[in-house]
């Protein structure tokens, strides 16, 4: 699995975002079109831009300006869609959840899993929402965003 910056492109192609995105397997190398795909679910899942704006957004690998290589083009903290950054709004929501259950001892876990599924389920929210609301099709967003989170 290799980290790449993906750029994701308003539909005047200025960069909104750059996303610093992980996928692939060993046994399956990932393209760039599944980099560019994860990013432009990334813009989804963060909620960059309307629905209606994302729909004609575009995303492709990042280019350097000269000097280091690094993200540009908004305030979203650079980390906001890395596992680090995933794991620690998860790790807020449980440290949320904990507190409003009066603080019990040893339940770390039980409060994780919570704000996990919570997570997942914004995200799942948010995606079937960005794509017009679509009857029946809850289990396949529910798919793609634990898809989305293995990577």
């Amino acid at each position: 699995m290799s980290e790449r910056l993906i750029d994701v492109l308003d539909e005047y192609g200025l960069v909104k975002h750059t996303y610093p995105v992980t996928v692939g397997r060993p046994e399956a190398p990932a393209t760039n079109e599944s980099y560019e795909a994860k990013a432009l679910e990334a813009a989804a899942h963060s909620e960059l831009a309307s629905d209606e704006e994302l729909r004609k957004f575009t995303a492709k690998s990042h280019a350097s300006r000269s000097g280091p290589l690094q993200p540009y083009g908004d305030q979203l903290s650079s980390s906001s869609e890395t596992k680090h950054g995933l794991e620690q709004a998860v790790r807020e929501r449980a440290h949320f959840l904990w507190i409003e259950a009066g603080r019990p001892v040893g339940h770390d876990d039980d409060h994780w899993r919570q704000a996990l599924e919570q997570h997942f389920r914004l995200r799942a929210y948010v995606l079937w929402r960005q794509e017009g609301c679509p009857e029946g099709r809850a289990e396949e967003h529910w798919s793609r965003v634990c898809e989305f989170q293995e990577h």
